[in-house]
This record gives C-alpha cells, sequence and structure tokens, in this order.
C-alpha cells in the first residue's frame, strides 16, 4: 500500500513558517520606537526614520546575495547566523546613547540579518522542495510574516507602553535566538538530503552541488535579467509595494493614530488585525495565483490599495470606530497580496535564478520602503501632518497597477531558466 504520510515537504514548509514568525519580531517594534525614542533621547522623527531606511534598504539589498548564499552553503546555515545577528543587534540597542548608534545596531545589523531571512528564504524554499501548489505554499510563507506580526505587536506595544521600550528590544533579541535550533534540527537544504523527489515531481532530482561565487552569480543574474522590460516593471511596481506597507503603514501608522489621540496600544492592536487578515489574503492570492493571471491580479490589488489610503486620512481619531475597522479588515487583506503573483512572474521569465532575482525585485521593494520611511518622518516634521503621505501613496499605487498590466508574458518555448525577450 501507498503510504499515507504527508510529503516531508510540508514539514519543511511549516518549519519555515515558524522561523518566518519566530524572526518577525524585528518588523514589529520600529513603528513602536518612533514616540519612545524621540521622548527620551530628543531624537527628530526624521532621524529615527533614517534608521529605519537603513534598516529596511539594507533588507532587500542583503536578499539576492542571501539567496545565492543558500544555494553555497545551504538554508539551515545561512538563516542560523542570520537570526543571530538579528538578536545581537536587537539586543544591543538597549546600550545607546546616541542616534548613529541606532543606525548601526538597528539599521546595519538587523538589516543585514533580516535580509537573509526576506521572501528570498521562502522562494528558496518553495523552488526546491515543491513542483505543485508553489502559489499556494508561497503565500502561506508569506503570511508567515504577518502572523508573526500578529503574535508580537501586541505584547511589545504593551511592553513598551508598560515598561519601557528596552524591554521590547530584548524580547525580539530573545526570540530570534529561540528560532535557531528549531532551524538546526529540523530544516533541510533540498530534498535529495531525504532521498525524495519534490512535492509534485515526477522523478527524483539529485541536489545540485554548491555553487561558489555567491556574490558574483547574484550580480551576473541582475545584470541579465535587468536587460528585460519585466524585470524593471517587477522592480517598480514592488518598490512601490514596499513604500506603502513597510515605509508607510507599518512605520508610521502607529505614530500617526497617536497624533489623533489614540492610544499606543489600541493603535498596535489595529496593525496586528491587518496582519489577521493578511493571512487569509495572502494565502488566498497564492491560490489565486495558482488558478488566474498573475498581471491581473496585481493590478486589482495594487488599485484597491491605493484607493483606501486616499481614504485614510478621513478615518484617523481618537478612538477605533467602524469605518477604521473596515479599512483595516480591507487593506489587510492586501498587505502583501502581491507577493505570491510576483514570485510567480519571476519564476515564469528567469527559470533556475527566479529566487535571486526576486531577490532583486524584493531589493526594490526595500527601497521603496527605506524612502517612505525616511520621507514620511521628514514630513510629519515639515507639515505636522501625515496627509500628504497618505495622498501620494495612494496616487504611486494606481502607477503601479498600471504598469502590472503591461508586463509582457514570456514567451512560448523560450527555454527554461533564460530571461523573456523585452
Amino acid at each position: 500500500m501507498p503510504s499515507r504520510r504527508p510529503h516531508r515537504a510540508w514539514s519543511v514548509a511549516a518549519v519555515t513558517f515558524l522561523t518566518i514568525i519566530g524572526a518577525a519580531g524585528f518588523a514589529s517594534l520600529p513603528g513602536l520606537l518612533i514616540d519612545p525614542l524621540h521622548a527620551e533621547f530628543h531624537w527628530s522623527r526624521g532621524t529615527i526614520g533614517f534608521a529605519v531606511s537603513v534598516n529596511l534598504a539594507l533588507y532587500g539589498l542583503t536578499a539576492p546575495f542571501a539567496a545565492a548564499l543558500m544555494d553555497r552553503f545551504g538554508i539551515r546555515r545561512v538563516v542560523a547566523v542570520a537570526l543571530t545577528v538579528i538578536a545581537v543587534g536587537a539586543g544591543l540597542t538597549v546600550f545607546m546613547t546616541a542616534s548613529w548608534q541606532l543606525v548601526l545596531l538597528w539599521g546595519v545589523l538587523v538589516g543585514l540579518g533580516s535580509g537573509s531571512m526576506a521572501l528570498a528564504f521562502a522562494a528558496t524554499v518553495t523552488n526546491r522542495w515543491f513542483t505543485a501548489r508553489r502559489g499556494l505554499v508561497t503565500g502561506i510563507l508569506t503570511a508567515a510574516g504577518a502572523s508573526g506580526q500578529l503574535v508580537f505587536l501586541p505584547v511589545l506595544s504593551w511592553i513598551v507602553d508598560r515598561h519601557d521600550w528596552r524591554p521590547a528590544a530584548v524580547t525580539v533579541a530573545l526570540a530570534a535566538l529561540a528560532v535557531v535550533p528549531l532551524v538546526w534540527l529540523l530544516l533541510r537544504d533540498h530534498p535529495a538530503d531525504v532521498g525524495l523527489a519534490p512535492y509534485g515531481a515526477d522523478a527524483f532530482v539529485p541536489k545540485p552541488p554548491p555553487q561558489r561565487g555567491a556574490a558574483r552569480r547574484a550580480v551576473r543574474a541582475l545584470v541579465s535579467a535587468a536587460r528585460t522590460g519585466p524585470f524593471w516593471l517587477l522592480a517598480g511596481t514592488f518598490a512601490i509595494c514596499g513604500a506603502t506597507t513597510n515605509g508607510l503603514v507599518k512605520t508610521h501608522f502607529v505614530p500617526a493614530a497617536h497624533d489623533h489621540g489614540m492610544p499606543m496600544t489600541a493603535a498596535a492592536s489595529l496593525l496586528a488585525v491587518i496582519g489577521v487578515f493578511d493571512i487569509a489574503g495572502t494565502i488566498a492570492s497564492g491560490w489565486f495565483t495558482d488558478r488566474f493571471n498573475t498581471r491581473r491580479l496585481l493590478a486589482v490589488y495594487y488599485g484597491l490599495r491605493g484607493l483606501s489610503l486616499m481614504f485614510l486620512p478621513l478615518l484617523l481619531a481618537d478612538t477605533v470606530h467602524p469605518p477604521m475597522v473596515f479599512f483595516i479588515v480591507f487593506y489587510g487583506l492586501d498587505w502583501v497580496a502581491t507577493v505570491p503573483p510576483t514570485i510567480a512572474l519571476c519564476r515564469e521569465h528567469y527559470g533556475e535564478d527566479s529566487a535571486i532575482v526576486f531577490g532583486w525585485v524584493l531589493a526594490a521593494h526595500q527601497v521603496g520602503a527605506a524612502l517612505i520611511a525616511f520621507l514620511g518622518g521628514l514630513a510629519r516634521d515639515a507639515f505636522g501632518t501625515y496627509n500628504p503621505v497618505w495622498y501620494a501613496s495612494g496616487a504611486l499605487c494606481a502607477l503601479a497597477a498600471l504598469m502590472a498590466l503591461v508586463i509582457r508574458e514570456r514567451r512560448t518555448g523560450a527555454v527554461q531558466g533564460q530571461p523573456a525577450a523585452v
């Protein structure tokens, strides 16, 4: 009788899911730090936003090299080291006294560590372990970050509100360290390590030899992809995605709501609720990606996000009211729903290099996030309100929707692993 045991790929996906959750604390904290650091050290919001922007930029710029390093040294080693770097950077922030230390510790160290835990990690696991259900698994692993946000945000906001920001930073460091044994003991680099074919594959796939020259390979993949039109359209749309999620809402929603008199814990709880609906939205997006035109999906997602951001300035108040709850649900369903179709388009156009190319697309995502994290703080310092940033971001989403519609389909018969024609 055939075995009824689930394929090992699902347990690897489960470990990856839990790992991303455990590392998600670092992404939950920056928006909670702006007001406490401003109050304690009198640093401007622009200065604090700059540290967050360095973090976000390095998060993205590290991703393509991390994907190549995973091909060279294996997923387990890269992820375990990355989690340790995150823990060190977050833990040492409790001793800082100057703004440059915030930039170095939270910006550089946590940025580099988190970049190696970026979505390229999920893309690499999916590409190696799954042939079928890739869209669904991508959606589930992408939702892990939102799940971590759901777990950490209310706890961290309560800690910051009751016990100051330092215990919250220590909590993030300990959470990252706690996941390291899980990664080392349970995660495997390739199905061939346990004598299996990838899930859904018709035949056994040998484990490829370690790829030397990780940096050269990452740069080579960028140079090759940059010669094609789809890469620039994907990078441009994903830059706007990052600007309107991590850079804007994750970083500035809590202080913006606080400007209107809403308690920090209430605003952070709303962000956590976004995480709840993001899980449903991203998994559904993965399911849709397996069945519908990915370009049209992206256009719909960006259009709806832009519409919701245009209405947000009218909804901010000192209490949580039904229209705000509707925004949170609506926006949450769309939060990172763009990821599964973007990864699918990278896979369609760039084949074997798709995880690395997606790493570069993710770098654009984080550069966009970094710019808005910094410019949002400057706008708040200059205008005394975040309203211009909300409206500008809504307009950018409309542009992203148009860009998604003009991405060309890969020509039938193109060689697997070769870039599509412009």
